[in-house]
């Protein structure tokens, strides 16, 4: 459900109302059947909300267009969270969502994990202290290597026949902090993850550039000279692994050339470098993966749009694009 204060229960119900969502998966909302009825009545649709109480029981609740089953975790508090605000309920009730429906992943209960967004701050304000679900999730899965990938699905805007992602080497964390973040190993290893990634998304061998750090890629040193000492290493050393890696190439056009088909996925060196540069090709189709866990989880590329929550104007389509995106990774094995 993510953050009762924000946009995520509506996207669900709006989402829930889409053929395509039920031609695909066999849906189960994990969060507060409270907020989520409240959600319901916003939207306008006429669902029928019934509680089950583990996930083997959404067969016999028989979820489609009209029927969500609902798993409830969450403390009766959640409820009474109010629309767009910080608050330590919300950030434990999204903690609680995304704690019990990992667990069920990792037990092999459901197929995979899509999650709708949630506050940084109400979070940390609940004493729950992560960067995000990113973190949040590699730690409940024991991953030591992951990385925050977001996708565009192939269409107009993408060459690409397995569509186009963009994974990042430094993620939630200062500007100031990445300098220090950024080494050959830390750059390889998302190239890995990006292979892997796209390979199951249906590229047998993708093609993936890597981002500069400089302005020119450091114009041969006279802006910087990471490209030569840090970037290109890693580089190197992902060619030598068999994986079909070019780089460090100037941002400023990488994300250009790619969309253009000249590349399946995009190593960015830091957060806002390659989250800017795709949301601008399509902010509401984006979905967000999570590369190197054990288990699928997806998102939605936004956040909880607080100045926007519960007010009846929230798009779903991101939340369409992830449930389905989820169900190609799980398929995929």
């Amino acid at each position: 459900m993510g953050d009762p204060a924000g946009i995520g229960p509506e996207v669900i119900m709006r989402a829930w109302a889409s053929p395509a969502v039920h031609a695909t998966v066999q849906p189960i909302v994990v969060g507060s059947a409270a907020v989520l009825g409240r959600a319901a009545r916003l939207v306008g649709d006429d669902l029928n909300l019934v509680s089950i109480h583990a996930p083997e029981e959404v067969e016999q609740a028989g979820p489609d267009c009209k029927t969500v089953p609902i798993l409830d975790v969450c403390a009766d508090d959640a409820a009474q969270v109010p629309p767009g605000v910080i608050d330590a309920r919300a950030g434990e009730a999204a903690y609680r969502c995304i704690t019990a429906a990992a667990r069920w992943a990792l037990e092999g209960r459901i197929d995979a994990i899509v999650t709708a967004p949630l506050s940084k701050a109400a979070l940390h304000a609940a004493g729950r202290n992560y960067p995000g679900h990113t973190e949040l999730l590699a730690e409940l899965c024991g991953a030591s290597e992951f990385a925050m990938m977001l996708y565009l699905s192939p269409g107009d805007l993408m060459a690409s026949p397995a569509g186009l992602g963009v994974a990042h080497v430094t993620l939630h964390q200062s500007m100031r902090s990445v300098f220090t973040s950024l080494t050959p190993a830390a750059i390889e290893s998302k190239c890995h993850l990006a292979n892997n990634v796209m390979r199951r998304l249906g590229i047998p061998r993708p093609r993936i550039a890597v981002c500069a750090l400089n302005p020119h890629a450091g114009e041969g040193g006279l802006f910087g000279d990471e490209e030569r000492t840090t970037i290109a290493p890693a580089v190197a050393a992902a060619v030598r692994a068999g994986l079909d890696v070019a780089g460090p190439f100037p941002a400023d056009t990488l994300l250009l050339r790619a969309r253009n088909g000249e590349f399946d996925a995009v190593v960015a060196m830091y957060h806002d470098q390659g989250h800017i540069a795709l949301k601008l090709l399509g902010m509401h189709a984006a979905v967000n993966i999570t590369l190197g866990l054990p288990i699928v989880r997806t998102s939605v590329a936004h956040g909880t749009a607080f100045d926007l929550a519960w007010q009846g104007t929230a798009r779903p389509e991101g939340m369409i694009a992830a449930i389905q995106v989820a169900a190609k990774l799980a398929s995929a094995g």
